[in-house]
């Protein structure tokens, strides 16, 4: 029961941090959060582990803080301040990628003991990286302009909950239906697919729901 409970701990130190940030600099901070955030995940993302009886990838938590910051910005500062996080996000992310293969291609010296578990960590395939971009940009700009329209519906500050659920658990269905199937699909079997598929938006689920609390409490500090 380590992974379970640990990782409960883990998602309120993730969450802690980010209202830290938001609290210590503001919507330069949100910025700064969804850089951060998108390089981590994809760290993160490379490492396994088994909870309540699934095998999951982590990162997810991670990245779920960055649909709450650009829900944030979305909410208190708008759409446009949402969408240029994204973009911020999607640059960062390419960067680290293009350079970090570029870092790789050096030959290493006679006592380095740093380029195998480099290329191990960032020695991702094409696919898997096309995949991680392709679903960050569709994902993050269908969370914005979700979030904009359940802010028509449901303009309410005490709605703010429906605006951010729904607008980050549509987009964190259609980042794992994006990312699993040009990262996986036809790698593995159908059903392995799947199991994949679904425990990967279960956990984002789960994650998406934890973050409201968060939510309202950033929306209580000064702009």
């Amino acid at each position: 029961m380590f992974n379970e409970w640990f990782g409960f701990l883990f998602v309120l130190i993730n969450f802690t941090i980010f209202l830290a940030m938001y609290r210590l600099f503001g919507r330069t901070g949100l910025f700064v959060w969804v850089g951060i955030s998108t390089i981590l995940a994809n760290l993160q993302v490379v490492k396994t582990i088994e909870i309540f009886g699934l095998t999951a990838t982590l990162g997810n938590t991670m990245y779920g803080t960055a649909f709450l910051a650009t829900d944030l910005l979305n909410e208190r500062y708008g759409k446009q301040e949402a969408k240029k996080a994204v973009w911020l996000g999607f640059f960062t992310l390419l960067l680290m990628t293009v350079l970090m293969q570029l870092v790789l291609l050096f030959e290493p010296g006679p006592t380095d003991f740093a380029q195998q578990p480099m290329e191990e960590l960032f020695g991702l395939l094409p696919r898997i990286a096309i995949g991680s971009l392709v679903a960050y940009m569709v994902s993050q700009f269908a969370d914005v302009y979700i979030f904009s329209l359940l802010q028509k519906k449901f303009p309410k500050d005490s709605q703010f909950w429906i605006r951010n659920n729904g607008s980050t658990m549509i987009s964190q269905l259609l980042d794992t239906l994006v990312f699993t199937s040009i990262a996986f699909l036809g790698e593995f079997p159908m059903d392995v697919w799947w199991q994949i598929f679904i425990s990967t938006y279960a956990l984002k689920w789960i994650i998406a729901v934890m973050d409201t609390p968060f939510g309202y409490i950033a929306k209580r500090f000064p702009k």
